[in-house]
C-alpha cells in the first residue's frame, strides 16, 4: 500500500488515508496486541468477503506472529458466523499462498 500512497490520483489519496488512519490510529491503540488486531481484521475480511485485502492482510498477521495453522484455525472459527461460502473462499485464498497445503487445521481434534 505504501507504493500507491506514493503515486497520483484517487488511488494515491485513498491509500494515504489508510495508512495514516488504520495503521497510524488503529492499529497503534493499546488494548490488544497486534495478534489479536490480526485476528479481528481477518474475521472481519472473511465477512466481507474482501480477498484481495485477505491476501494483504494473511502476510500482515504471519508478520504480526500467527502462524499458517492459527490463520486457518481463524478461518474454520468464522464459518458459522460469517457464512461457509465466504470462509471458504478465505481458506481458498490462504491455500494459494501457502506451500504444500500447511495451513489445513485438525478439525474436530479435541
Amino acid at each position: 500500500m505504501l507504493d500507491r500512497a506514493q503515486g497520483v490520483g484517487a488511488e494515491a489519496a485513498i491509500a494515504d488515508l489508510s495508512l495514516e488512519f488504520v495503521f497510524g490510529k488503529v492499529w497503534s491503540r493499546d488494548g490488544l496486541d497486534r495478534k489479536q488486531r490480526s485476528l479481528v481484521t481477518i474475521a472481519a475480511l472473511i465477512a466481507l468477503r474482501q480477498t484481495t485485502e485477505l491476501q494483504n492482510h494473511f502476510r500482515i498477521a504471519l508478520t504480526n506472529g500467527l502462524s499458517l495453522a492459527e490463520i486457518g484455525e481463524a478461518i474454520v472459527q468464522t464459518a458459522p458466523y460469517a457464512g461457509f461460502p465466504a470462509a471458504w473462499t478465505a481458506a481458498r485464498v490462504l491455500a494459494d499462498m501457502a506451500p504444500d497445503g500447511l495451513v489445513a487445521p485438525d478439525i474436530g481434534a479435541d
